[in-house]
């Protein structure tokens, strides 16, 4: 568990019924259907699929999930799948989206330097670091779940990285724009990129973690960490 590794915190639980939320986000991830308002038996079944497709990647990987495959697991019928997540790219975005929400957490309340009390460059490098070994971690899964161009980045988890990358942007560089300068930083973290790279380029994650150190320097004009 890579991103295990590199923060303390782990995994919440999946969702329950009702369940409010401790932590505070810096955008809602999911679809409205997926809020709190989801009656009581639908909260339970789509944990319950959410539960089913895990273990399914835990025993499988990710081919192995399919509609049929999560339905038969979780003991419901497939149109209850469909009617949940849509499509199998809605049932494993959900997948993410649940994990995102820990990485949001750890960004927004957690321990320095990826958490407040660092400085923002400082907090801008530990973000990418965290990145690269949560897309690792679950790159499969990234890749698989990766919606089409035009929903790509509007996506509130995509939405939700670039607007972290941009305000911390803005304290290093309040005259740049940094809007775009936040889209320029994600594209080194794009599983698509960090597929290449590791698996078939064959680069160590280390390399990974100094170039992106390096990037961060060079655009902010700050001075390397020694």
């Amino acid at each position: 568990m890579l991103y295990a590794v590199f923060m303390s915190a782990t995994l919440p639980p999946l969702p329950r019924p009702q369940e409010p939320v401790g932590e505070p986000e810096l955008l809602q991830l999911g679809s409205a259907a997926d809020e709190p308002c989801l009656r009581a038996d639908a909260a339970r079944n789509r944990a319950r699929l959410l539960e089913a497709a895990t273990r399914l990647i835990a025993e499988h990987g990710v081919a192995g999930v399919t509609m049929e495959a999560v339905a038969a697991a979780a003991h419901v019928g497939k149109g209850t799948v469909f009617r949940r997540f849509g499509d199998r790219t809605g049932l494993l975005t959900a997948l993410l989206d649940h994990s995102a929400k820990q990485l949001q957490a750890d960004f927004l309340g957690g321990p320095p330097p990826l958490g407040p009390g660092a400085p923002a460059v400082d907090r801008l490098r530990a973000f990418g670091v965290a990145v690269l070994y949560r897309s690792v971690e679950q790159l499969d899964l990234q890749l698989a779940a990766q919606p089409e161009p035009t929903r790509r980045f509007a996506h509130p988890s995509s939405r939700a990285l670039h607007t972290h990358v941009m305000i911390l942007l803005r304290q290093i560089l309040p005259d740049a724009d940094c809007e775009l300068l936040a889209q320029t930083l994600m594209g080194y973290l794009d599983p698509a990129l960090i597929h290449h790279l590791t698996r078939q380029c064959g680069m160590p994650l280390e390399r990974l973690e100094a170039g992106w150190a390096d990037l961060v320097d060079r655009v902010t004009g700050s001075e390397p960490r020694r």
